[in-house]
This record gives structure tokens, sequence and C-alpha cells, in this order.
């Protein structure tokens, strides 16, 4: 009990925060938006690119992770693909639905959760985690609605779209700069170092208040009966039968380190991140859905990810 209360009652307290905030108007109606491009494009960046400037690439790639994690994620990506498909039988739909059952908020959920539940030596599998999401979950459900929208798909204008999508977010370019500055044995001058330190500090709670914000202002329902199921569907997925396969992959398949090990599986746990509603408004399909998988496995997110904890703590 004790490990659930340190580890996750200050992220759960930030995020309730958050909502306060909307609900309260205490920041204004512009706040999420202000709050989440300084998240997205200055203090995320900055803990990526000095956590990846500071480690070896023996300490990044690590095999076994990638196909506990990265083979949870594909195992629910595809099968919630399959179900969808059998329902309305749309390429475009079933893949944001599918990204939306697969999808972990990484960035802004699993970076600060990890860091109090494990310390500063899970960054490695977090920052794996999130480019596997940001990028290879991003590419595949693009590539597939690029195709499924155009009569005759162009797969090299795809291709050049779904680049300059990755490469124009910051997410996924921070990193990367962090690992050049790492393989050429550069070490970060002092003033720098102190410079994404400061800014990246306020990464974690500025990201955790945000996702209340956003919760509280996200209210559509889903009260058709095939938006409920949909809604059912994603959340399960998600929060049951993802960290259920990368469980078995962690612990049984692979031989993992145990910090790996626990952060492939809190990884994949964590709720559904705003990366398929946005998606979903991108391309002007129905987004009640997303927005209420989000709220939802968020809310549920309280008691799975505190028991999860929970479970660390006695192994």
């Amino acid at each position: 009990m004790q490990a659930v209360i340190s580890a996750a009652l200050p992220v759960f307290g930030l995020i309730f925060v958050g909502y306060l905030c909307a609900r309260r108007a205490w920041l204004g109606h512009a706040a999420l938006d202000a709050l989440n491009r300084f998240v997205v494009y200055l203090a995320l960046p900055a803990v990526l690119f000095q956590s990846m400037a500071q480690i070896t690439w023996t300490e990044l790639v690590n095999p076994g992770f990638l196909g506990a994690f990265g083979g949870g994620m594909a195992a629910t990506f595809a099968l919630s693909f399959l179900l969808d498909r059998t329902v309305r039988g749309r390429l475009t739909d079933a893949s944001i639905e599918g990204m939306g059952a697969a999808y972990p908020n990484a960035g802004f959920m699993g970076l600060p959760l990890c860091l109090v539940a494990f310390g500063p030596a899970s960054v490695p599998a977090v920052v794996v985690a999130m480019l596997l999401t940001a990028t290879v979950l991003f590419a595949v459900s693009i590539a597939i609605i690029e195709t499924d929208l155009q009569a005759t798909p162009n797969w090299r204008g795809t291709a050049r779209f779904v680049a300059r999508a990755l490469v124009r977010n910051p997410l996924v370019v921070s990193p990367f700069i962090g690992m050049a500055f790492a393989a050429a044995g550069i070490a970060l001058p002092t003033p720098v170092l102190h410079f994404t330190t400061l800014l990246g500090g306020a990464a974690s709670p500025c990201a955790l208040v945000a996702i209340g914000m956003f919760l509280a202002q996200r209210t559509s329902t889903a009260r058709e009966p095939h938006m409920a199921r949909a809604v059912g569907r994603l959340v399960g997925l998600k929060l049951v039968f993802q960290p259920a396969i990368t469980a078995f992959l962690a612990f049984r398949v692979f031989d993992l380190p145990a910090i790996w090990a626990h952060s492939a599986l809190l990884l994949s746990a964590l709720p559904i991140g705003t990366g398929p509603f946005m998606l979903a408004q991108l391309y002007g399909r129905e987004a009640t859905v997303a927005s209420r998988a989000i709220l939802i496995s968020t809310v549920l997110s309280v008691v799975t990810v505190s028991l999860l904890i929970g479970w660390f703590s006695v192994r």
C-alpha cells in the first residue's frame, strides 16, 4: 500500500488538479492548448534529449523489451483491427480504433509514473516505448488510412506524408538528436545540461495537469449502442488484453532484467493516449468513441495501475 501511495497518488493527484482547473476555469479556456504545446514542443523533448544524450547504445537497445512491449502492442492493434472490421468494414475507422486499443499514454503519463515507480533507470524503456508508439504505430495507422481513402493507392505519396509527419514531431526528433550526441561521444556542456534539466523538470507535472484538463473538457457521450460497444472494446483491450499479452512475453518468453520487464508491463497497462483522438480529428472521422475511451480508460487506470504498482512492490 505504501508503494501505491508513494508512486500512484502524486501522478493521479496532478491529473485531478488539472481536472479541477478546467472545470473551475482557473487557468482560462486557452490553457489546455498552451500547456499541451509547452509539453510537446519544449518540456518533454528536453527530457528525451538529455536522457538519450547521457546513455550508451547498449543501454538503449534491448531486443527482449522490443519483443515484449512491441509484441503486445502489435497483437492488440491486430485484434482490435479485426474486430472492428467485422462490425463496420471500413479500413480507416478500424485503423483509428486499432490505434486506440494499442496506444498507451507513454509520454504524458508513462514517463512521470515510471520515474516515480522505478527511478531514472527506467527512462530508456520509456523512450523506446514512446518511439514505438509515436513512429511505428502512428506510421502504420496513417499508411492504412491513406491507402483506404485513396481510390488509387499512392504508396510514394503516403510514405512522404508519414515521413514528414514524423520528422516534424519533436517527441520523435529530440531523442534521436540526443542519441547522436551519445554516439559521437559528445558530453553535454554544463550550461546546456542545466537548461535541459530546468526545462525538463516541468514536463511531468505539466503533462499530468494537461491530461486532467483534457478529461474535463471531453465530456461528449457515446450513447448509441454501437459506440458504447466500441468504447467498451477499446477500454478492455487496452487495460486488460495488452498488459496480459505483454506480461506473458516479458516474464515467460523473453529473459528481461526486472526493471525492463516491469517497465514494459506498466507502460502497456497505461490508459489510451490522445493520439487516436487527434488522428480521428485530422481525417474528419467520428471522434466521440476515441475521446470517450480515453476518458474511461484513464479513470479506470487509477485502480488498475495502482494495483499493478502494488504488485510490483511485493515481488
